[in-house]
């Protein structure tokens, strides 16, 4: 802002000619041998923060795990401050990159209310600097000045707060010091093009600008993604519709011209497979254990899914799968192979879908060459033909999926066993067309932990499983028949409230559930963004018995999650971030167990869903 000019009485007329001829004299004072030149104005201070009164919302900033929010009360000045909420295992850091000048002098200052609440920067290439309170009930000042290194070009101010304590808030953020051209804005982007397209999204992409610091993608002329990268992907779309995506370069001197217009037209799809509520199984098809062996033509008719388990390999790395049953002298009962296909028939001509189940707790399965990827293909494909199956149930569990060290970009995945094993199975959907149902079954450990923790060095560099699930689903996303998360055999895992929840109960299923279907910052990135499944993609799974595995709930604590997630009631501790009429229903491990227990299991949905 200008400053209010003052008004002064000019001295008078001999005064100012005196004044005059000294000026003028100094000015032809020069010593010999030098010339007189203009001096360089120095660079004028300016506020460098975006939106540091945050009277447009979060735009400019961050938040860790979803932790910040624009609120109207209390605010110090304008009509908005920031709050944001810290948790056990989150500090609420929200954060805002600058362009400075290197070697120049800053100083940060904001006004924050709250107990224990910082405001400091990084990335200064000298001492990056902070001031903290630890307590203010009302607006206290936080003021922090710093140099910037001689290489310096941009900074990083954050505020937080400390774990576990209440919200805190921030208004009236500034940094003043030397002001940076910012140059001109980017030229438009150019080769924007359509990577994938599913019935329900599409992923875009197009060429990186030059000089550009972010991107803005416009679907219909509505603002529907703003991030860094040079793809998108596009949820909530409709089947059969066209769709006009554009899209923006930023910087800091401005925003683009809009893209040429891409025309994306979602497909119709080739209709539901499955009934709206539908029940997942697993048959014990070559293995016998306490459950005993059930014969197929004796699966219940609750059963809309029936996954064939287990296909294995026949070495770790060889990706030759074979699927052997049960032999006699381990299954009694068993059938013979023409009677077993028969029976696979007769369900199918009931509507209900078989798949082979690949994988289990002690099929380990590593796809890391293409010769194993090839293998793969071939023998599936030989299983499924061979007994007229509907699909593929990938069931990886061990190490079959586990990160390399510099494998971050989850929308990205460059480990050669993530990356084969996508490549196989959308192989094998092009093979056998629209109708081939896909599957996958994989523990909470390799889904949700990557809300905290993805890849090695994530989780104190132990273990490179956490999340490694992540990069298979969202390639596969648009074949990708059902999701079934085994919500049981686990550890307690962090919900979107950033508590821990453990099993036992219904709210461990609502937590897991709720973060399929509302999507969730990757490793606490709030720029990496695991995208919502659609609630008719998902199925929760659970042990049929408490012989079937750890994490068994009673039928009436089944039915709170279900009511939950799908009515808005009946819920518990936890809140959900929506209501999905749509959700798929449950998977259950296994049909065998779930007949051992008198068929409590099923007979308990099949009331729920009537």
């Amino acid at each position: 802002m200008e400053r209010t000019r003052r008004h002064v009485r000019p001295p008078a007329r001999g005064v100012r000619a005196r004044l005059l001829a000294v000026l003028a004299a100094t000015a032809l004072a020069v010593l010999p041998g030098l010339t007189a030149t203009a001096t360089a104005a120095p660079a004028v201070d300016a506020d460098l923060v975006r939106n540091g009164g945050f009277e447009a919302g979060l735009d400019g900033w961050t938040c860790s795990a979803g932790s910040g929010a624009a609120v109207t009360t209390p605010v110090r000045t304008g009509t908005s401050a920031l709050r944001a909420t810290p948790s056990g295992g989150d500090n609420a850091r929200c954060t805002q990159s600058v362009t400075v000048k290197p070697d120049a002098q800053y100083t940060l200052t904001g006004h924050v209310r709250g107990t224990y609440t910082y405001l400091g920067v990084t990335g200064t290439g000298t001492s990056d600097g902070y001031d903290w309170t630890q307590s203010a009930a009302d607006w206290k000042r936080l003021s922090t000045t710093f140099r910037t290194g001689p290489t310096t070009t941009r900074v990083t101010l954050y505020a937080h707060g400390w774990y576990g304590t209440p919200a805190y808030h921030v208004d009236d953020v500034t940094l003043v010091g030397p002001a940076v051209d910012p140059g001109q804005p980017p030229v438009k982007p150019t080769g924007l093009r359509t990577d994938s397209v599913g019935p329900h999204n599409a992923t875009v992409a197009w060429d990186p600008v030059p000089g550009a610091t972010g991107y803005t993608v416009q679907v219909d002329g509505a603002r529907a993604w703003t991030g860094s990268a040079t793809s998108a992907y596009l949820a909530g779309l409709s089947p059969g519709k066209q769709y006009r995506v554009e899209v923006a370069a930023t910087n800091d001197a401005g925003t683009s011209p809009l893209s040429a217009a891409l025309l994306v037209t979602t497909p119709l799809g080739e209709g539901d497979p499955l009934p709206p509520k539908a029940l997942v199984g697993y048959l014990h098809a070559s293995f016998a254990n306490g459950s005993g062996y059930t014969r197929m033509a004796d699966v219940p008719n609750s059963w809309d899914v029936i996954h064939l388990a287990f296909g294995e390999p026949t070495s770790v790395t060889s990706g030759d799968i074979r699927f052997t049953r049960c032999p006699v002298t381990e299954c009694p009962n068993v059938e013979s192979d023409a009677e077993f296909k028969a029976a696979i028939k007769a369900k199918q001509a009931q509507g209900k879908k078989v798949l082979i189940s690949i994988g289990g707790q002690n099929g380990q399965v590593q796809l890391n060459s293409t010769g194993a990827r090839d293998a793969f293909v071939t023998s599936v494909s030989k299983i499924i033909d061979e007994y007229g199956l509907d699909g593929l149930d990938i069931d990886f569990e061990g190490h079959s999926l586990s990160l390399n060290a510099n494998d971050t970009d989850f929308k990205n995945p460059t480990t050669p066993v993530i990356v084969n094993l996508i490549q196989a199975v959308k192989t094998l959907k092009a093979a056998y067309g629209p109708r081939f149902m896909l599957t996958m079954a994989p523990e909470t450990f390799f889904v949700q932990l990557g809300y905290q923790y993805y890849g090695t060095g994530r989780w104190g560099g132990q273990d490179p499983r956490a999340g490694a699930y992540l990069p298979v689903i969202h390639a596969l996303r648009n074949d990708l028949t059902l999701l079934h998360v085994q919500d049981y055999n686990s550890g307690s895992i962090m919900g979107l409230d950033n508590q821990y929840h453990s099993m036992g109960g219904a709210d461990f299923h609502i937590a897991m559930t709720d973060m399929l279907l509302t999507g969730f910052p990757v490793a606490g990135d709030a720029s990496n963004v695991f995208p919502a499944l659609r609630p008719e993609q998902v199925a929760i799974g659970m042990p049929a018995s408490t012989n079937a595995g750890n994490g068994h709930v009673s039928g009436t604590e089944v039915n709170k999650a279900l009511d939950c997630l799908t009515k808005g009631t009946g819920c518990g501790t936890y809140r959900t971030h929506g209501v999905w009429p749509a959700l798929r229903g449950l998977m259950s491990w296994s049909i065998n167990w779930d007949r051992h227990n008198n068929t409590d299991f099923s007979r308990n949905f099949d009331t729920w869903r009537r």
